[in-house]
């Protein structure tokens, strides 16, 4: 039903206490503002060694994709292949990719070891068989792998194209014998703090740490498969480390990033259960950063304190936290409340019931920001953009920290941010935070 546009004129904001945990916000028009730090499926795929992208969309898909590669100084690794209308009824959508691929395969200077190729939601509508044309590249090329990949934003209520995308990384590990002593990270964008707990641990118990970020040639990516014991801790990568334990047999350990202490040390002691290892001791680190805590509490004062899901993967843990070590957290920025943080959500409807929740994608956050005056301290470019404020934490994804030093070292950027600010019209409009020369 069409409704006046001026019923739709202010900011979606709802009070925790007030919210639906099952819908916080009403889906309609949404906005993607211009905080360009997470990671695409471009970004993404740039990190198997030695592989080269091949995306097959029609142009104002292409665009991006293409400016993606460009402003990370990896043109090179991607090419292209368009799609046009009469595509979609002439019966040549198969065979124009597959013979679109050859003639660029043939065309590049050396042959890559794996091709991710992408089709697009055009091709799910039309009904592409994608198997036939993998299989008829492989066919062709024996000495290629070809990874299926998807740029279908039409997936994201089902498996979200950045999940998918963080599965396919590994599509081309094979079984290996496995290696007791090996330890893989899985699904991340940037390595792990090598100062984690996370690492420490796994590298004095005596295991080898591999990561496909940290992976300089093709051997060292495929050598991943010897690892016994695979880790996720973004939910993102959940998938991926499930279909990794089915395909190779390796166990999977999901350690989600928290920051609830009794969370931090349940996550350690699975870790080394999984490994053999032994639990170190944690006290001390759990002090310091209580100490941290009252540090940058002492420095911010009664600052208001906005958070956004790009910033941190679990928002509302993150939120309730803060406001345990007496932080003035008012605003969270996000559509949804995972089951992973509904006791945190409950805890701050109960304790913080004037908690302010606003959406991170509705069109009219665009006025989130009006007729405010206060200064307002943002963990994240969301937060940053949506509250107009220079003050700003600038990181995605917690930034490879992990544990009480991840904590730690996040409390510090808080800590900077609140001293000194930074041109967030410049900073937050870079794509893919820490990639390449795009940070």
């Amino acid at each position: 039903m069409l409704k006046a546009v001026n019923e739709y004129d202010r900011a979606p904001m709802v009070k925790i206490s007030q919210s639906d945990p099952n819908e916080l916000f009403a889906g309609g028009l949404e906005y993607n503002p211009p905080a360009r730090g997470v990671w695409n499926i471009v970004h993404t795929g740039m990190l198997i060694p030695e592989a080269h992208q091949i995306f097959c969309c029609a142009y104002g898909c292409l665009r991006g994709v293409i400016l993606t590669a460009a402003e990370m100084n990896a043109i090179d690794r991607l090419s292209w292949i368009s799609v046009s209308e009469s595509d979609m009824f002439d019966g040549t959508l198969e065979s124009n990719m597959i013979e679109g691929v050859c003639d660029i395969i043939e065309r590049l200077g050396k042959k890559p070891r794996n091709v991710l190729l992408f089709l697009s939601c055009i091709h799910l509508f039309a009904g592409c068989d994608f198997t036939a044309i993998t299989e008829e590249l492989s066919r062709r090329y024996s000495d290629i792998h070809f990874t299926d990949c998807y740029m279908t934003p039409t997936m994201r209520k089902t498996i979200s194209p950045d999940a998918k995308m963080r599965m396919q990384l590994y599509d081309a590990l094979s079984p290996l014998p496995l290696n007791k002593r090996s330890v893989s990270i899985i699904g991340n964008d940037r390595a792990t703090d090598e100062e984690s707990e996370l690492v420490r641990i796994i590298k004095n118990s005596g295991c080898e740490l591999k990561d496909l970020t940290m992976c300089k040639s093709y051997e060292e990516y495929l050598a991943m498969a010897e690892s016994a014991v695979n880790i996720t801790y973004l939910p993102t990568a959940f998938n991926a480390g499930e279909e990794l334990e089915k395909r190779l047999g390796a166990k999977h350990l999901y350690l989600p990033n928290s920051f609830d202490y009794d969370r931090i040390r349940e996550n350690y002691k699975k870790l080394c259960n999984a490994i053999g290892a032994e639990l170190p001791e944690l006290d001390d680190e759990a002090a310091l950063t209580e100490q941290a805590f009252e540090s940058t509490l002492n420095n911010i004062g009664d600052i208001p304190v906005a958070v956004d899901l790009t910033a941190v993967t679990r928002p509302f843990e993150f939120a309730r936290v803060l406001s345990q070590h007496g932080f003035n957290l008012r605003y969270i920025i996000t559509d949804t409340v995972s089951g992973e943080e509904l006791d945190d959500y409950n805890w701050l409807k109960e304790n913080r019931p004037e908690t302010e929740i606003y959406s991170a994608l509705n069109v009219n956050m665009l006025y989130s920001a009006e007729g405010r005056s206060e200064k307002i301290l943002a963990v994240g470019q969301k937060a940053a953009y949506y509250f107009a404020t220079d003050n700003f934490v600038d990181v995605v994804q917690n930034g490879g920290f992990y544990g009480f030093s991840g904590i730690r070292k996040l409390l510090a950027m808080m800590t900077d941010a609140n001293a000194y600010t930074k041109d967030r019209r410049t900073v937050i409009q870079h794509k893919g935070w820490g990639c390449a020369s795009c940070c």
